[in-house]
């Protein structure tokens, strides 16, 4: 009878006197047992010795590795952690961007505001920054400031605390719980552990603030550093009455200083040339690595601090990558940067477009603030997350859910009706049907896919407001507005400067967003080349 390998070697073993276990004869199916095993094993768990691959090929002896093949796997192993960390970490340096942008304008304290007094031009570099309403923002640094107040006049428009992964902390103003009436608002520290607890909806809790007893809304964030972004909407088309409000009516100090608060301190940057961008290459990292320095252990989940961890961003550790990992970085943060604009100019999710054969898609797939899949069950959507913070800034349930009447909605544009990307040296033409079903206002901006910022030209403000523009209507009550390097004769009032060689991008917005836009029986135009 014949044996299978490992049956011979047993009965020489046995015959010789190496072993003395009893001699197994192999039945006569022992052709099918694996080489070196008694059993027949599963191809599918075995590795071979050689394979080909997409980072090359891989070699093996018996499973193991040769020196070759492990250097190649970690080095693309700390490839595919540093390109993720720079996909997933896009919100904590996106806000980190904001932080040191404000810095430059020589906002650091709670009681200094940037504000744009004459609206936001296009100098400064914000990620699609509105033309629109009135900005007033402040930065929260809740690690030396303890508990902080903030005040909110009446009339305030949409106004957002953000944390340092700008996740949604709390909203103020028309949509926050005081609905627009003002109030006052105490932002607690992640590791507070005093009285004070957060409240409930739009219930209020009396306490003493400066010796004096009153109403406030309390939110815990969990980060120390905050952002404050607050908006004030234009009157008879004008900044005017909005940029009082806020210089008169918004207050913030640290509650332990509300006996004798700090004055406030307005910075008029409307008109100024600073950046709030994150970087896009090796800079991201350690941009990311002064949030982790900064921020308690307890702001990130384990997954995400031990992606960081991954490629040496650990708190309480310095970040000093050695050559051959600076390299791996500066390689996987350049393919990051490129899988995020892929991801936002030519978005490829499930319910990204908002009406099908046309070009419009919305910042929030799947409607979510979060950017969960069925509130949670499916996960969280990470390349929704990564196409709106590449491309946006602020985040409020307000900005994705739907309320008729209140808070806002969006669209972004890349591309012409026939799919291809617009050109900054060619003429379009965007109709906007009559009704567009905005309670407060809406307004088309330009940005440069560069910068995601504003589109710099001759135009100062490069779009169009309904409220604040005296625009050419057509007889059926839509709106024809134009966009190109020079204006088309006769369309000057509708027209929208592009640069020849550069390309650009639009957002709508709708503010107070009515039922046509949820239900989708009323869409804008796409935009039409007519050169």
């Amino acid at each position: 009878m014949k044996l299978a390998k490992s049956s011979k070697v047993a009965l020489f073993m046995a015959t010789a006197g190496m072993i003395s276990v009893p001699v197994f004869v192999a039945p006569a199916f022992a052709e099918d047992v694996t080489p070196g095993y008694n059993h027949l094993i599963p191809l599918g768990i075995m590795t071979p010795d050689k394979t080909e691959t997409s980072i090359g090929t891989l070699e093996f002896h018996d499973g193991r590795p040769t020196k070759e093949t492990v250097q190649r796997v970690y080095d693309n192993l700390d490839f595919a952690r540093g390109m993720e960390t720079f996909l997933n970490f896009i919100p904590a340096t996106s806000l980190e961007g904001i932080r040191r942008g404000m810095k430059q304008m020589n906002v650091t304290q709670a009681n200094q505001v940037v504000i744009f007094d004459k609206l936001m031009d296009s100098g400064p570099l914000f990620l699609t920054g509105n033309t629109d309403t009135v900005y007033a923002m402040l930065i929260l640094d809740l690690e030396r400031d303890g508990p902080t107040v903030i005040e909110i006049p009446p009339n305030a428009g949409p106004g957002t605390v953000n944390d340092a992964y700008f996740r949604f902390v709390v909203d103020m103003g028309a949509p926050g719980p005081d609905k627009g009436k003002g109030g006052t608002y105490v932002i607690l520290p992640p590791d507070y552990s005093g009285a004070l607890k957060p409240t409930q909806g739009d219930e209020t809790i009396e306490i003493e603030v400066g010796g004096n007893k009153k109403p406030v809304w309390i939110a815990q964030s969990t980060s120390y550093t905050n952002w404050v972004p607050l908006r004030g909407f234009l009157v008879d088309g004008k900044p005017d009455a909005a940029s009082k409000m806020w210089r008169t009516g918004l207050k913030a100090y640290p509650l332990s200083k509300a006996s004798n608060p700090p004055k406030m301190e307005f910075v008029n940057a409307s008109g100024k040339v600073f950046n709030t961008i994150h970087d896009n290459n090796y800079e991201f990292y350690e941009e990311l690595d002064h949030v982790i320095q900064k921020e308690p252990v307890s702001f990130l989940d384990p997954e995400l601090r031990g992606l960081a961890a991954s490629i040496g961003i650990m708190k309480g550790k310095k970040f000093a990558p050695d050559a051959r990992m600076k390299k791996i970085l500066i390689d996987a943060v350049a393919v990051g940067n490129a899988t995020a604009r892929a991801i936002l100019f030519d978005p490829r999710e499930d319910g990204a477009y908002l009406y099908e054969g046309s070009q419009w898609f919305t910042p929030f797939i799947g409607g979510d603030y979060r950017w969960l899949i069925d509130n949670g069950t499916g996960g969280r959507n990470l390349d929704a997350r990564t196409m709106f913070f590449y491309g946006a800034t602020v985040n409020t349930p307000a900005m994705a859910l739907k309320m008729v009447g209140a808070g806002s909605q969006y669209a972004y544009n890349a591309k012409d009706k026939n799919g291809d990307f617009l050109d900054g040296s060619k003429v379009y033409k965007l109709n906007i049907p009559a009704n567009v079903p905005a309670k407060d206002f809406w307004s088309v901006v330009a940005y440069d896919p560069q910068t995601r910022s504003e589109l710099q030209t001759s135009q100062n403000y490069p779009s169009k407001n309904n409220k604040k523009d005296d625009l050419t209507v057509n007889k059926d009550g839509s709106i024809d507005l134009y966009f190109g390097p020079k204006a088309p004769k006769g369309h000057e009032k509708n027209w929208i400067e592009t640069v020849p060689g550069k390309g650009w991008m639009v957002l709508i917005r709708l503010y107070g967003p009515l039922k046509p836009w949820f239900d989708k029986t009323w869409k804008p135009g796409d935009f039409e080349p007519l050169e």
